[in-house]
């Protein structure tokens, strides 16, 4: 996104203890999306068009010799803050952070299949805790970042103490299990492949204790791992993930995926994909998989973007006979 404005600040002493005032700098991005969405048969859409407006501040300056840098994003109508982050660039040793919602850990390769706009699962129905076989034990909200990048890869780890709440200031979230989770990247060079990116990654979430439970429980565990390889104008990707639910009675998660994305020129790209995600059912239920696919189109002038989906979905959540599909269509403006 364009900056819409610059301007220079002055931090003041009191705002950091020790600290003398030093200058800084914040730009302000924003964009517009609108959309026109059509639902499938068995669910009623009622006003199809729907809009989305995001405005982020960012804001960076020297401290002591290390850059320690702030990211606020609102959207919906600006309605509250969606994700905010604060970071500081710590020279060779990495890079710290406390995320509440831009993306940490394992959350930024759960699903690193090529597309031309949303992901094939996007817009269908999910389980209550949003699309399945996505990992993430640590999430993204209330959580420590740390990145440090080295003989040509990349670490990016997050841990979490308690539950993944957006605390303000002064308060606890109550109730929760910690976690942890790291993300692993790197590229071909390391292997003298161009056009080639990889990844893996692991986590682990607490499960809490369930009294008067026959059965063993154990930590929730998620792992993954993918692959891309970009030659020319097509790029392909195939990702393999695995959610071990620890709790009793929960199903287990395997998901597989590939994806392929066209450049046709430098404005126009189409994609198509596929997902499985199969349900390992406990009880001794038969299994259910999975089936999603969708295709996707991108129309780029300048800042603005005009992008279609249409995802499927067979045996949803892991129900039997329970199907979804969603079309969508989206105009967005970056300033």
């Amino acid at each position: 996104m364009n900056n819409l404005k610059k301007v220079g600040l002055t931090a003041l002493a009191g705002s950091l203890a020790a600290v003398s005032a030093n200058a800084a700098e914040m730009s302000v991005s924003g964009a517009t999306l609108l959309t026109y969405t059509s639902e499938d048969g068995t669910e009623v859409t009622g006003n199809p068009f729907g809009m989305k407006t995001n405005l982020s501040f960012t804001a960076s300056g020297d401290v002591n010799g290390m850059t320690v840098s702030y990211m606020q994003a609102s959207k919906d109508q600006f309605a509250g803050m969606s994700s905010a982050r604060l970071s500081i660039d710590m020279g060779d040793m990495g890079t710290l952070a406390f995320d509440q919602g831009s993306g940490s850990g394992l959350k930024t390769i759960d699903d690193k299949t090529p597309t031309a706009a949303e992901e094939i699962w996007d817009g269908l129905d999910s389980g209550t805790a949003g699309p399945e076989g996505l990992v993430g034990a640590a999430g993204s909200t209330g959580v420590f970042n740390y990145i440090k990048s080295f003989g040509g890869m990349t670490l990016n780890a997050a841990v979490r103490k308690g539950s993944g709440a957006a605390n303000s200031d002064g308060s606890s979230s109550g109730a929760g299990q910690g976690a942890y989770d790291f993300a692993l990247t790197g590229t071909g060079e390391m292997f003298g492949v161009d056009g080639l990116s990889w990844g893996v990654g692991y986590g682990e979430s607490e499960v809490g204790e369930q009294a008067n439970t026959a059965g063993e429980q154990h930590d929730n565990e998620h792992m993954t791992a993918f692959v891309t390889y970009a030659a020319g104008p097509v790029t392909l990707g195939y990702q393999e993930s695995h959610i071990a639910n620890g709790a009793v009675g929960a199903n287990n998660e395997t998901v597989q995926a590939f994806g392929i994305a066209f450049n046709v020129n430098e404005n126009f790209a189409i994609s198509y994909g596929e997902r499985e995600v199969e349900f390992a059912k406990t009880g001794g239920n038969a299994d259910v998989t999975e089936d999603g696919e969708g295709i996707a189109i991108s129309y780029t002038m300048g800042s603005m973007k005009i992008a279609g989906n249409k995802n499927e979905v067979s045996d949803n959540d892991g129900t039997a006979s329970s199907n979804d599909e969603m079309t969508e269509i989206a105009v967005s403006f970056a300033f």
